[in-house]
């Protein structure tokens, strides 16, 4: 067969959803045709057969005027039934010459790919039904509030003192999911970027509240740096100088040059650029190697027991060294312990955070845990 194609009903059109075909086809995909022109509604009609082996030898095509104008000389055509039975569509194929060799075999295949179409598109609509619902909840999440911002004090090491924030989001709506969980669910479903920038919008609503020398990070996504959207969020603040950017070790980055580029613009209004997670995976080195960060955070993974793990603290000493080398600040995540922070401070790393210092913190207690608040 020349062309074979899956169309979708609708009220007064059909869609052509997938067609394979030649070049110089008489339909392409997504093309729509009234469901009066042409075979597939008058063979769910019962007004066609659904195997015509040379349609000049059925009186009912050959009135069709495509029959002549495509040419059509054989066509077969199913419909295609949902699991409930409702007709969504019609799977088709046609030759531009007759072909007397059709019959019961290819109309057997053609009912079993029906099928499968049926159940397929059942579950795409429920999957899309599905991101629907979730979208939903998010953006009723939005509305009710959340998310909630934390804020955990990053320490200097060497000065023993808080040098700053990282804004963290808690939910305290239904359902209950941790926060990484609502933001992987929003971003399946297409609204990561929306919960995104109003977990950063909040967060950023809280900075003057802190004094000039303190930063907050928020984490952001490639895909929102890349989408321009964050931008006129940060140009709208005072000082973003005293705003770092977040990106995670877990961040897909297709394109560095790209983001980059995008980046290019946040960074000259000061903000500054930092990759989370650095020593979990290849990724992060990825990271920075093509991003240049002024800051890279060292894992928790690393951090645990570096006092009792040579080969943790090899790998942190050379990270540190790496990121001094290319005049970047070292901040390890995760410390829990006196014994790990003061491994930290042989190590020569630059800032801390964790538990053992302090679990993050509502603004009020954030701005009284501040010893310059």
């Amino acid at each position: 067969m020349d062309v074979a194609f899956v169309s979708r009903f609708e009220t007064e059109d059909r869609v052509f959803e997938y067609v394979d075909a030649g070049p110089g086809a008489p339909i392409q995909q997504q093309q729509r045709l009234s469901l009066n022109e042409g075979y597939c509604l008058k063979v769910v009609r019962g007004e066609l057969p659904e195997c015509i082996p040379d349609t000049s030898q059925v009186e009912a095509a050959r009135t069709i005027p495509q029959t002549d104008s495509v040419p059509i000389g054989s066509h077969l055509s199913v419909p295609v039934r949902l699991p409930d039975g409702r007709i969504y569509g019609t799977l088709c194929c046609f030759s531009y010459l007759p072909n007397p060799a059709l019959g019961e075999r290819e109309m057997r295949l053609m009912h079993a790919f029906a099928e499968v179409v049926g159940l397929r598109v059942e579950e795409r609509t429920a999957a899309q039904r599905e991101r629907q619902n979730v979208a939903r909840e998010v953006r009723d999440a939005i509305a009710a509030g959340a998310p909630r911002i934390v804020y955990q004090p990053v320490y200097s090491i060497a000065e023993r003192a808080v040098r700053g924030f990282e804004c963290l989001s808690r939910f305290d709506v239904a359902p209950n999911r941790p926060p990484d969980q609502w933001f992987r669910i929003a971003e399946e479903a297409g609204v990561g970027i929306e919960l995104e920038l109003r977990a950063i919008e909040k967060a950023l609503e809280s900075l003057n509240a802190f004094q000039g020398h303190c930063s907050l990070s928020v984490n952001c996504s490639p895909a929102l740096i890349l989408s321009g959207k964050l931008q006129p969020l940060l140009e709208a603040v005072a000082t973003p100088s005293r705003i770092t950017l977040e990106i995670t070790e877990h961040a897909i980055v297709q394109d560095y040059v790209a983001l980059a580029t995008a980046l290019a613009p946040l960074r000259a209004l000061g903000c500054c650029l930092a990759v989370d997670d650095a020593g979990a995976g290849y990724a992060s080195m990825r990271h920075i190697l093509n991003l240049a960060p002024e800051i890279i955070k060292l894992d928790m993974s690393l951090t645990r027991n570096i006092h009792d793990d040579s080969k943790r603290r090899a790998l942190a000493k050379g990270l540190t060294s790496f990121a001094h080398e290319i005049h970047s600040l070292v901040i390890a995540e995760g410390v829990e312990s006196q014994a790990e922070l003061e491994m930290l401070r042989n190590l020569d790393v630059d800032c801390a955070q964790g538990y053992f210092l302090a679990r993050p913190l509502g603004l009020k207690d954030a701005l009284a845990f501040n010893p310059q608040a």
